[in-house]
């Protein structure tokens, strides 16, 4: 069983997490205010706004909130794997011990599990 390149992968999860950590940067910036500042229905006290723009968004809104817990669930992953190339379990499954193969981890360097184990935790 060969093992895999532990700085080769740290580096992907550090330029990863770069990338997630811009992503959500970004989408903080983008929400800056309350969602009465967006829609200005505070602010003008104005019957001129739309439903259908307070709606969408709304809509707009809760679909950031959505990609922002997400991102911030990959950070604390990314940065788990980062302590695992640290403390010498990374690629390893946590639950089998079996080496994680490197296309998996290619693709997602912060995965916990082997394949197999992957798939009887998501059959429940």
């Amino acid at each position: 069983m060969s093992t895999v390149d532990v700085a080769r992968f740290r580096d992907l999860l550090l330029e990863r997490r770069q990338a997630v950590a811009n992503a959500l940067e970004n989408l903080h910036k983008e929400n800056a205010g309350s969602l009465e500042d967006a829609t200005g229905e505070l602010v003008s006290g104005s019957a001129d706004q739309h439903p259908a723009d307070t709606a969408t968004e709304t809509v707009d809104r809760e679909i950031d909130h959505t990609l922002e817990e997400h991102d911030e669930r990959v950070l604390e992953a990314i940065d788990a794997a980062l302590g695992r190339t640290e403390d010498g379990t990374y690629g390893k499954c946590v639950n089998c011990g079996a080496q994680i193969p490197e296309e998996r981890l290619e693709a997602m360097p912060w995965a916990t599990l082997c394949i197999e184990c992957k798939r009887k935790e998501e059959r429940g």
